[in-house]
């Protein structure tokens, strides 16, 4: 049976380390991101230069740093506490993260419990990347538009609603000497679960990485959007179920009926997803683990250097985080980042078109879902050659 309070105890139990904000060196911009204030600080979230970020934790390196000082510019509300606070920031479509949800902590609670997670999946074999690294980009399969689909993209967007709203009408074509990033096949979760769950000795950014993904497809594609779709995600994961915008307490999805599924990604230890941004609203849950976020706002688009929208990575940065070219990208120190580590429990809203770049810091479970998109980032995008 469900207990609150003991939930709440196993979510504090997984948590080994608590993080220190590095103070903003900016007086007039300063707030306390443990204790924001009602309304947005002006600027809010600070930011800070992107190399400056990078070098003081470096990307390839799990490790916090000294004091686990990190360059956090979100801010961290209590579910009960801040709730109406989390609701005027998620209306003015900015970024923040929430603690302490009860309905949260239950499933955190289930899913670090013994052989839970193997009896939930059986032996189900599910979508898995392979790297020969740490590093993982999306990647979508270069196939030529016909000229018919390039005169009625709308019709190609109502036929193919995963594609979104970025790619329609484009031809997606490899560039010269270009190669798959990573290698897609699937497993059960036991297996990918021996691959990822070992010693510091055999990880390393040059060693082999597995990434493990679970999809819920709910209504999207008339709950055909992946096979052995992982229905039972909606069960687990009360938080995100749909329901009617007007209850006060969705918190987590903006526009229900625009929710595309629930996406989960089980990451190992050094895991690294490449630089980029998503066409809608993103809330995104740590259920296991942590995994550091660093986040830029639309706005720093042109100074992250995005492969275009033919590419097969289009949305993604072509710049290497952890070894960043400086001739080739001579503009990438202007960009300004902030970053915030999730932990178990920890609830991150990230509005449309935000920036994200992520490392799993230890094997971890992460699930998010997407409820629409929303206009006000959409010039720096549109500037930026996208949409």
């Amino acid at each position: 049976p469900e207990d609150a309070e003991r939930s709440r105890q196993a979510v504090k139990n997984l948590h080994n380390r608590t993080y220190q904000p590095i103070p903003i060196p900016e007086p007039e911009l300063s707030y306390d991101v443990h204790n924001c204030p009602d309304e947005p600080p002006p600027n809010y979230p600070y930011a800070w230069p992107i190399m400056e970020v990078l070098r003081h934790w470096p990307p390839d390196d799990p490790t916090p740093p000294a004091e686990n000082k990190v360059h956090q510019g979100l801010c961290i509300f209590d579910f009960e506490r801040d709730f109406d606070k989390a609701m005027t920031y998620r209306t003015q479509e900015l970024p923040f993260v929430v603690r302490g949800d009860p309905s949260v902590a239950a499933t955190v609670e289930r899913w670090n419990a013994g052989d839970y997670m193997e009896r939930l999946m059986d032996k189900v074999p599910h979508r898995t990347e392979y790297s020969p690294n740490n590093h993982f980009m999306y990647w979508q399969k270069p196939s030529g538009r016909s000229p018919a689909t390039q005169r009625h993209p709308e019709r190609f967007k109502r036929q193919h609603p995963r594609n979104e709203h970025r790619r329609y009408g484009y031809h997606v074509e490899a560039p010269q000497n270009w190669t798959e990033p990573t290698e897609n096949m699937r497993m059960p979760y036991d297996e990918w679960f021996e691959h990822a769950n070992v010693t510091d000795d055999k990880l390393g950014p040059d060693n082999p990485h597995w990434y493990y993904r679970l999809i819920g497809c709910g209504a999207m594609q008339q709950g055909h959007c992946d096979k052995g779709s992982s229905e039972y995600l909606f069960d687990e994961l009360t938080f995100f179920q749909p329901r009617d915008s007007s209850e006060s307490n969705n918190l987590y999805l903006v526009d229900p009926n625009q929710q595309k599924g629930i996406h989960c990604r089980f990451g190992m230890k050094g895991v690294i997803a490449e630089n980029h941004f998503d066409g809608s609203r993103n809330t995104i849950v740590v259920l296991g683990g942590e995994r550091r976020y660093i986040l830029s706002h639309p706005d720093q688009c042109p100074l992250l250097s995005l492969f275009p929208n033919e590419h097969p990575s289009a949305r993604h940065s072509m710049v290497d985080w952890s070894d960043v070219d400086l001739e080739t990208f001579p503009n990438f120190p202007q960009a300004k980042t902030n970053e915030v580590v999730l932990q178990a429990g920890d609830v991150l809203y990230l509005p449309t078109n935000w920036f994200h770049y992520i490392v799993s810091l230890d094997l971890n479970f992460q699930c998010n879902t997407r409820s629409g998109m929303s206009m006000e980032y959409m010039p720096p995008m549109k500037e930026c050659g996208f949409f």
